[in-house]
């Protein structure tokens, strides 16, 4: 019996995890200091900007994100690695055409570079 309730709590918080994703864009870039959130001090390479969409003057900052690629914006076949990153948010990426503008190195992570931009799930990193 208490098993069965593992397994039913499992699938429960599962499902509830997938749900809760927000579907969006990402590209990435790859000069990383100065930063908005953090000015000249490196926070890393598995960092990313934030959209107009997510950004929020500036209350995303330092905030974890996890994405994965879902799949191509552009001819680029099957350009998803099917990993998931967590990066942390140090920078403002004003008129992307993003919502998340990832590292190089995040990028490259879950998706093929060549892709330039992909559509993503995200979610705030509990």
């Amino acid at each position: 019996m208490e098993k069965t309730s593992l397994i039913f709590v499992c699938i429960v918080a599962c499902l509830v995890s997938i749900a809760s994703a927000t579907p969006g864009i990402a590209t990435f870039y790859t000069k990383y200091v100065p930063s908005a959130c953090f000015g000249n001090t490196p926070e890393g390479t598995m960092i990313a900007a934030a959209g107009d969409a997510l950004w929020n003057n500036g209350a995303v900052c330092g905030k974890m994100f996890t994405v994965t690629c879902t799949g191509p914006r552009n001819p680029v076949p099957h350009p998803c690695t099917g990993k998931s990153v967590t990066v942390k948010i140090v920078d403002h990426c004003p008129g992307c055409p993003s919502t998340i503008d990832l590292s190089k190195e995040a990028f490259t992570t879950i998706a093929n570079p060549v892709a330039g931009i992909i559509n993503i799930d995200y979610k705030q990193y509990a």
